[in-house]
């Protein structure tokens, strides 16, 4: 039995400090990916089939959120909710809108027109949309700035976007333009300054770029992103904690800790890795490649979860990780991987991917029941019995960030360079990739991510000018390769292998042992001195009460056995652990409260 010891919460092999070049690494669109994976596909079944039905009927008929837009375009009436509930209609629209282009569906789309006729016909005159402002705002529009109308535009702007590529039409992405075009007719440049309370709008820009070609949208997220830093935020009373809490405390390229709000964190990365990737601004990368090592190394959970403290929904101090209080906020978690896959893109360091898939694996999959019909806002380590998912929040943004989350993760399965396809998740699915007028399928399957044996197969129509780089988990001490039917040896730089492909293709044969590995915490996070954590492949694994009437007094060691079983009940596709003398049993962290209320933990208490 290994026993590692992690730093504050991950082991990986992270190597991107030493390599400070910029990749030009491109996603492959999971719209060319159709996933068929006995683990992911049940998932996606519940999100078309119960996920998004679900977040239709709450908005619609529960909190009344499309009311909102009606209301605004009559010009009276009253507004359900909160200041930023634009924004769940806005992601849940995204997701719907994703799931149409792998999951085509006439209702889904109708429902989408008629949510779009809606929101224009609650658009101003001058372009602007926000129907808490439209209706009953106590202050004019656009003067305190921890009000979220850029953060609602935002999120406008990234369904445009997928409702633009999933049906061609332009009718939403007309509705994106207006706003757009509005703010920077307000803002920018020799106008009003401004800093958006909460980030989101300055990644949205550069996808609204990317969608219309129009470089304008870009150099206004540029502009947003200086914007912090210099004194020109009025939070209002919305930010008790300071201009650390919306990163405004100091300019953009000279973070180099992590403070403040996770999501709004997360989302301020995102952005500057999307607008340093466009204008290459190397002062960008020093500082994400500095804060990155302090969000990973120092501040994060070792299920992938970030963000400790429920009262600043983010970050205090390094190796202030309590378990039962932890908040790892499921949108943070949604976040940080949207990060960690453009981090990956920039330096081409599969370390990056090792975050990206144990946050998705774990503290964002946990997010949403088992039936996707249930959710959760918090994700800590640990329970008294009380802690539960539920159907929706006055707050709603995590059910609807899965919602949008689950249907686009085929993006983060293979990337692309001059020189390279990149292999990153393991996930089981067919794609079609054009390199260089070159057709070339390719197919991932297995039992993934219980079990470590994956095959990849690489057809190219013609000669394939591009190396396949593997991805060699950073979790993964041993494996082995066959290349056609051939055990071969390559040498390991950056997480990946690096495996040519000739016109003829290969077949890849990956197969990664899969002990049950004990963790240790880093000495520095006291919560868990004399405690342990159990982690299987990319898993993390927890106790629960309705399995252990030993729950309280269990204890393990690091020299602990343990058997892999499989698992009963709603647990029947997943792979239970259970220590050889029988008395402790644990599951996968996700699967957590799905069966009967109780008790849960992650780190256990240390044997005598």
């Amino acid at each position: 039995m290994k026993h590692f010891v992690i730093a504050s919460a991950l082991l990986v092999a992270f190597t991107a400090q030493a390599d400070r070049h910029m990749s030009q690494i491109d996603n492959i669109d999971f719209s060319h990916v159709s996933i068929c994976d006995s683990f992911w596909s049940p998932r996606l079944d519940d999100l078309a089939n119960k996920t998004i039905p679900h977040c239709i009927d709450q908005i619609e008929n529960k909190t009344l959120r499309m009311s909102n837009f009606i209301n605004a375009a009559k010009g009276h009436g009253e507004h359900s909710g909160l200041c930023y509930d634009d924004s769940d209609v806005y992601k849940a629209m995204e997701g719907m809108a994703y799931s149409l282009i792998n999951n085509p569906d006439s209702i889904i789309e109708r429902k989408l027109e008629t949510w779009i006729n809606m929101i224009a016909d609650a658009q101003w005159d001058d372009g602007y949309l926000n129907t808490y402002y439209t209706i009953v705002a106590p202050t004019p529009r656009w003067t305190d700035m921890i009000m979220h109308e850029m953060y609602c535009g935002g999120h406008l702007f990234e369904a445009a976007v997928a409702y633009y590529s999933a049906t061609g039409k332009q009718s939403f992405l007309n509705v994106a333009k207006r706003f757009a075009d509005h703010m920077m007719q307000t803002f920018g440049p020799d106008k009003r300054h401004w800093v958006p309370g909460h980030e989101e709008v300055e990644l949205a820009l550069v996808r609204l770029a990317d969608a219309t070609g129009d470089k304008k949208y870009l150099d206004f997220a540029h502009w947003l992103l200086e914007e912090r830093g210099h004194g020109y935020g009025s939070h209002g009373n919305g930010a008790p904690w300071g201009t650390e809490y919306c990163q405004d405390d100091k300019p953009v390229r000279e973070i180099t800790d992590i403070t403040g709000h996770a999501v709004r964190a997360m989302y301020l990365f995102c952005g500057m890795a999307d607008v340093a990737a466009k204008k290459a601004d190397r002062t960008y990368l020093d500082a994400l490649q500095l804060v990155w090592e302090d969000v990973t190394e120092r501040n994060m959970y070792v299920t992938g979860g970030i963000g400790s403290s429920v009262h600043n929904e983010g970050f205090t101090e390094d190796y202030d990780l309590p378990n039962r209080e932890a908040y790892c906020e499921t949108c943070a978690s949604v976040g940080l991987i949207m990060w960690a896959s453009r981090m990956n893109r920039l330096f081409g360091d599969a370390g990056y991917i090792d975050v990206l898939e144990r946050t998705m694996y774990n503290a964002a999959l946990a997010g949403v029941q088992l039936g996707g019909e249930k959710f959760f806002y918090v994700n800590p380590l640990e329970s008294d019995g009380s802690h539960h998912r539920q159907e929706w929040y006055g707050t709603a943004c995590c059910p609807s960030n899965i919602s949008r989350f689950l249907p686009s993760m085929g993006n983060y399965i293979y990337g692309i360079d001059k020189d390279n396809i990149y292999v990153n998740l393991f996930i089981g699915n067919k794609t079609e990739i054009d390199v260089d007028s070159v057709p070339v399928h390719m197919s991932i399957s297995g039992g993934y991510p219980f079990a470590g044996d994956v095959k990849i197969t690489v057809k190219p129509e013609g000669s394939l000018p591009r190396n396949i780089k593997l991805r060699i988990p950073g979790w993964c001490d041993e494996y082995a390769l066959k290349i056609n039917g051939e055990n071969r040896k390559f040498t390991k730089q950056n997480g990946y292998v690096t495996i040519p492909v000739d016109k003829m293709g290969a077949d890849i044969e990956l197969s990664m042992a899969m002990p049950v590995n004990i963790m240790a915490a880093d000495p520095k996070v006291k919560e868990n001195l004399c405690k342990r954590a159990v982690m299987r492949g990319p898993l993390v694994y927890c106790m629960e009460e309705c399995d252990n009437p030993c729950y309280d007094a269990a204890t393990i060691n690091h020299d602990s056995e343990f058997c892999v079983e499989d698992g009963e009940g709603l647990l029947r596709n997943f792979k239970i652990l259970k220590t050889n003398e029988g008395n402790i049993t644990f599951i996968p962290y996700f699967a957590w409260d799905n069966r009967k209320p109780g008790k849960m933990k992650v780190w256990v208490d240390l044997g005598k």
